[in-house]
C-alpha cells in the first residue's frame, strides 16, 4: 500500500523499480523471444499476468504500456539489428518504452497523424516534426514508438530515444483517474531519428498500429476483469462490516444483487477472455520459433483473432465500469471519499473505455471485420445466413429438445447465433455495400455479437466444468451461466428490434419481428433466487469463488 501512494504521487522512480523487479522475476518479459532476455511464453500466461497487475490501477497501466504496446512492435517488426539493440534493456527494464501514435486531432482516426517525418540532406537521419498526445509513461519513458507520415503521405513507424535531439517531453496531464500514471505530450521539434530506426516498412505504419492494439485489447480485458475482482473483494468486506438497521447491510437483498451480478460478471469474463487468449494459443501453437518468419507468423496468428480481441476490450472495460459504480453504492457515502478504495477504482475504471481504441471504434471492428471477412470468402456468413433464411421460411421444427445440463440454456444461445445471422441478413439486404457507414446499426449488430460471444463462453466454461466434476459439483458455476444467459438474451432482442425497426417497415416489419420472437422464444428462470445462492456464497468466502 505504501508503493501504491507513492506512485498515486507520481513517484516515477518507484514506478520504474517495480518495473526491474517485474524483470528480475519475468513477468514483464513473458511476450519478449529468450535470445534478448524474455521469457517467451504462451499468451495465456501472459494474460493471467495482465489479470493479476490490476490490483493497482496506475501500476498496471504504466506496466502494460511498457511490455505491451511500448516493446512488442520491436518484438515483432524490429530488424534484427534494432532488437539487439533495444530489447536486452527493455527486457531488464533498464530503458522503458512507451508508445505515440494518437494526436489532439487524430485519436481514433489514427491514419490522420499531422507528425511529419522528412529526410534530411545527408540521407542520414529523418527529421520529424509534430506533437503527441496521452502519451503513457510519457514523462520518464526512454524508447518510443512513434509514428509520423514520410513527407506527410507516408505513414510510418520510427523508434525515437529520449536523448535524440529535438526531442521532449511536456507537462504532467492533470487526470480523472490512474494518476499515478504518467501521461504528457511528446514535442517533436526537428527531432533527428536516425534512418536506420525506421521500424517496419516505410508507408505501412498501419500494419504495426493495429496489429500491436490487437494484443493491447485482450491484454486489457483480462487486467479489467482482475479490476473486478478486486472490487468485489472490497464490496464483500465492507458489506459484511457495515451494519444498519441491526443487521449487516451484506444480509439485505438489493445489496446481494449487486455482489452476485459482479460475481457472475467476472465468471462471464475470465471465460470471454480465456476462450480469446486459448484459440490464440491455437494458433501460435505449431509456429517455428526459430524461424526468420517467426515474427510475421505470430502477427498473422493474433490478427486472425481481431474481433475476439475487440469484444474481450469492450466487454471487459464496461463490466468493470459497472463493478466499480456498484461498489461505490455498496460503500454508501464512504465510496465518495478519497479514504476508501472504491472512490479511486471508481476513477481509475473510466479511461479503460477509451484506451486501446475507444469502444464504440471497437464496437464498429467488431461487426466491420466480420462482414469483411465474409465479403472475401474468409468467413462463411453469406452461406449461414442463406442456410438460416430458408430454415425459418421452412416453419417452426419439430426437432427433439436437448437434454442434460443446461439444456434450455444451450437451445438460448443456438437461437441467439441465429438472431445474429438473421439480423446481419436482414441489415445487409437493406443497405449492402453502404452497411459499415450505418453506425448506429453496426453499433447494435456489435452488441449482439458481442453478447452471443460472452453468453456461449460462459455456457462452454460451465460445461467443461460439468464434465470434469460432475453437476452436483458445479452448482454455483450453473446459477452464474443461468443468469447471465437470461440478461444477455435480453440485451440481444432490444438490439436486434431496434435493427429490424431500422430496416425494415409495414408486413415486411412485421415478419422480420414475428421470425424474431420465434428465435427469441425462452422460459424464464428465477434469478431472484439464482443471485441469492450466489451471493451467499461469495460471501461466505469473502472473495469470488466458482465452487
Amino acid at each position: 500500500m505504501a508503493n501504491n501512494e507513492k506512485i498515486e504521487h507520481k513517484e516515477w522512480a518507484v514506478t520504474r523499480e517495480l518495473l526491474r523487479k517485474a524483470s528480475e522475476i519475468g513477468i514483464a518479459t513473458v511476450d519478449v523471444p529468450e535470445q534478448y532476455g524474455g521469457a517467451d511464453m504462451d499468451k495465456v500466461s501472459s494474460a493471467i499476468i495482465a489479470d493479476r497487475i490490476a490490483k493497482s490501477g496506475s501500476f498496471s497501466v504504466s506496466f502494460g504500456a511498457h511490455v505491451g504496446i511500448g516493446t512488442l512492435p520491436i518484438v515483432y517488426f524490429g530488424t534484427e539489428e534494432q532488437k539487439k539493440k533495444y530489447l536486452p534493456k527493455l527486457t531488464t527494464a533498464e530503458w522503458i518504452g512507451a508508445y505515440a501514435l494518437s494526436e489532439s486531432t487524430s485519436g481514433s482516426d489514427a491514419l490522420n497523424a499531422r507528425t511529419k517525418a522528412v529526410l534530411s540532406p545527408d540521407g542520414k537521419h529523418y527529421i520529424l516534426n509534430g506533437e503527441k498526445m496521452w502519451i503513457t509513461n510519457g514523462g520518464f519513458a526512454d524508447v518510443f514508438i512513434v509514428f509520423a507520415k514520410i513527407d506527410g503521405e507516408k505513414f510510418t513507424a520510427f523508434i525515437v530515444e529520449r536523448t535524440f535531439p529535438g526531442f521532449s517531453s511536456g507537462a504532467e496531464e492533470k487526470k480523472l483517474g490512474i494518476r499515478g500514471s504518467s501521461t504528457c505530450p511528446l514535442i517533436l521539434n526537428d527531432c533527428k531519428v536516425p534512418v536506420e530506426n525506421v521500424l517496419g516498412e516505410i508507408g505501412k505504419g498501419h500494419t504495426i498500429a493495429f496489429n500491436i492494439l490487437n494484443i493491447g485489447r485482450f491484454k486489457l480485458g483480462a487486467g479489467c476483469v482482475g479490476g473486478t475482482r478486486t472490487a468485489l473483494q472490497n464490496a464483500i468486506g465492507y458489506a459484511k462490516q457495515r451494519k444498519a438497521f441491526g443487521k449487516s447491510i451484506a444480509e439485505f437483498g438489493l445489496i446481494k444483487e449487486k455482489i452476485a451480478d459482479i460475481a457472475i460478471g467476472i465468471y462471464t469474463g475470465e471465460a470471454l477472455v480465456y476462450r480469446t487468449v486459448g484459440m490464440i494459443d491455437a494458433a501460435l501453437a505449431n509456429i517455428d520459433k526459430s524461424s526468420p518468419e517467426a515474427s510475421r507468423e505470430i502477427r498473422k496468428g493474433i490478427e486472425e483473432y481481431a474481433v475476439e480481441c475487440s469484444i474481450a476490450k469492450v466487454w471487459g472495460s464496461e463490466l468493470l465500469d459497472r463493478a466499480v459504480d456498484e461498489t461505490v453504492q455498496i460503500y454508501g457515502g464512504y465510496g465518495f471519499v478519497e479514504e476508501y478504495p472504491a472512490e479511486r477504482a471508481y476513477r481509475d475504471s473510466r479511461v479503460n473505455r477509451i484506451f486501446e481504441g475507444t469502444n464504440e471504434i471497437n464496437r464498429m471492428i467488431t461487426t466491420g471485420w466480420l462482414l469483411k471477412q465474409a465479403m472475401a470468402g474468409k468467413v462463411p456468413l453469406l452461406p449461414a445466413i442463406k442456410k438460416l433464411m430458408d430454415e425459418v421460411l421452412a416453419g417452426p421444427s419439430m426437432a427433439e429438445p436437448l437434454e442434460g445440463a443446461l439444456a434450455a440454456e444451450r437451445t438460448i444461445v443456438s437461437n441467439a447465433k441465429k438472431t445474429a445471422l438473421f439480423v446481419a441478413g436482414a441489415a445487409s439486404q437493406k443497405y449492402m455495400m453502404a452497411l459499415p457507414d450505418q453506425q448506429e446499426v453496426m453499433g447494435a449488430m456489435a452488441d449482439i455479437l458481442i453478447e452471443v460471444f460472452a453468453m456461449e463462453s460462459a455456457l462452454l466454461r460451465t460445461l467443461k466444468l460439468v464434465a470434469h466434476n460432475g453437476e452436483a459439483a458445479s452448482q454455483l458455476a450453473i446459477a452464474m451461466t443461468q443468469v447471465y444467459i437470461m440478461e444477455a438474451v435480453e440485451k440481444i432482442e432490444s438490439a436486434a428490434r431496434k435493427v429490424i425497426a431500422a430496416v425494415a417497415e409495414g408486413d415486411m416489419l412485421r415478419t422480420q419481428l414475428a421470425i424474431l420472437r420465434r428465435l427469441g422464444k425462452y422460459e424464464p428462470v428465477n434469478t431472484i433466487a439464482l443471485r441469492q445462492k450466489i451471493a451467499d456464497r461469495v460471501l461466505e468466502a469473502g472473495k469470488y469463488v466458482t465452487a
